[in-house]
């Protein structure tokens, strides 16, 4: 608990964190990158959830990117990047979750998927999909997949 000034006492949030996927794979004109809508808004992001008890960080990013995308592919075993983004929670409080991002190269995907009926999935190249999000870290991770 902090201990405000004047004397009113408030919890703190535990820090806000996901993690995420960037999907991706090879074409014969570069790479390409799958993206999805959000439920709520519908703006283009990558699949992305909050941890799981008993999953690792990499397990987590490929669940999410087969029950948002349909993905079946292979993790890479470190953390491509970092971003943050707003959310409205249920609540109506705003947050700043940092998202952890792991790369997939994706083998298939499927065409039946838990989320497919709530989301739209497409593939982009790199520079489309930076083009369709707000977040500026978020940009950079989708451009560095063309160093790959």
């Amino acid at each position: 608990m902090n201990k405000q000034a004047n004397g009113i006492h408030t919890s703190t949030p535990a820090p806000a964190y996901q993690i995420g996927a960037i999907c991706m794979r090879s074409q014969a004109d570069g790479p390409e990158v799958l993206m999805i809508t959000t439920r709520e808004t519908r703006r283009w992001m990558i699949p992305k959830g909050w941890p799981i008890n008993g999953l690792t960080p990499r397990e987590v990013a490929e669940r999410e990117a087969w029950e948002e995308a349909g993905v079946v592919g292979k993790v890479k075993r470190k953390p491509f990047g970092e971003f943050r983004y707003s959310k409205i929670l249920a609540d109506g409080r705003k947050i700043e979750p940092l998202v952890s991002v792991y790369l997939i190269k994706v083998r298939r995907r499927k065409k039946r998927f838990p989320e497919m009926a709530e989301r739209n999935v497409i593939w982009m190249k790199p520079v489309e999909a930076a083009r369709h999000v707000n977040e500026p870290d978020l940009r950079k991770l989708l451009l560095n997949v063309l160093a790959l």
